[in-house]
């Protein structure tokens, strides 16, 4: 299985944008931007760009024109991720965030084991057919692992309380009940005079599901004889109405509906609505609303930290990102 490069380098930060405004600093000719005085060298910029090239060769895609709306998009995300990567290298050290080799030898016998079955001969010539070193990807590797543990530290502290579960709950109780639902099986087809005439033979004695075999338009269903499990509304009107109003076992006429005519015959009782207990999905909400206010809170944390780097980022003529420029790389987990 394939890599991408740009895989494990975009999936490693925030989806927020960390514009800046450009600040006093010169910016050498090997740069792309300057970052609290740390240089984003011109060469991880084109490292970039030419995995991105390759990624759109292998997909059989044009690469977009320099000057192009949508290379100057692919350039503005190019250049935010490098900066938003060196903001978070520099803030990782007040959040005692430390990685070591340990650390990023395992993310990447992981990935190789994942990817590669751990054959490394595999993993190095797929680098090679993508134009990537090894050093490039531990330096991937290292930059994710950093976001991971930033993201840990700034949402350490998110809990959810009992009273916000089942106000979630109470909030959205349909989406955790079940309407009554009935076991049933039909015959599609398409004229009246065919359906007339198969509701005749099932009067008749006829086996119900080998007709269905034979005569159904439904493929959905003709395989197993028409049957199929329903929900109240699920359906269209006429069949809906007709399948639970029946009784158990009853055969109905010809059902016109915008697909045709049926013939229903339910098979069970009706089974009543429900409501699962919150009891049943607390966890799982709890869960959802955890996450949501973990991302809130990295979100908060990454606007706030654009506050901070306002006027510690410059950019070299051609790459300051427009107003209000948004980053595409991902942060929360």
């Amino acid at each position: 299985m394939k890599i991408s490069r740009l895989v494990i380098l975009l999936c490693a930060l925030a989806s927020i944008g960390l514009a800046g405004c450009g600040g006093s600093e010169d910016v050498p000719t090997d740069a792309v931007a300057v970052v609290n005085g740390h240089d984003i060298a011109k060469s991880d910029y084109e490292a970039l760009i030419a995995q991105a090239k390759k990624s759109y060769k292998n997909q059989k895609r044009d690469f977009p024109a320099a000057g192009s709306q949508e290379f100057q998009t692919l350039r503005n995300q190019a250049v935010q991720f490098l900066v938003q990567r060196e903001q978070f290298e520099q803030e990782a050290d007040s959040l005692d965030v430390n990685i070591t080799d340990k650390q990023v030898d395992a993310r990447l016998e992981q990935i190789q084991k994942q990817y590669f079955a751990g054959d490394k001969k595999k993993f190095e010539k797929q680098l090679k057919e993508q134009g990537i070193t090894e050093a490039q990807v531990r330096n991937d590797i290292r930059a994710q692992i950093v976001s991971e543990k930033i993201f840990a530290q700034v949402t350490g502290k998110v809990t959810v309380a009992d009273d916000e579960i089942a106000k979630y709950y109470a909030k959205n109780k349909a989406q955790y009940s079940q309407p009554e639902s009935r076991d049933v099986r039909h015959i599609l087809v398409k004229t009246k005079a065919q359906a007339d005439d198969l509701y005749t033979q099932l009067e008749n004695g006829a086996d119900f599901a080998a007709l269905a075999k034979k005569y159904s338009e439904d493929t959905g269903s003709k395989a197993n004889g028409g049957k199929l499990t329903i929900s109240k509304g699920q359906t269209v009107a006429p069949f809906d109405q007709t399948a639970f109003l029946l009784k158990k076992n009853a055969i109905s006429k010809p059902v016109k509906t915008e697909f045709g005519y049926h013939i229903i015959q339910p098979l069970s009782e009706t089974k009543p609505a429900k409501v699962t207990p919150l009891k049943e999905v607390r966890a799982s909400i709890k869960q959802q609303l955890e996450q949501t206010q973990k991302n809130e809170a990295m979100t908060k944390w990454v606007d706030d930290l654009k506050k901070d780097y306002k006027d510690k980022v410059a950019y070299a003529t051609g790459f300051t990102p427009p107003p209000d420029a948004k980053n595409t790389t991902s942060g929360t987990q």
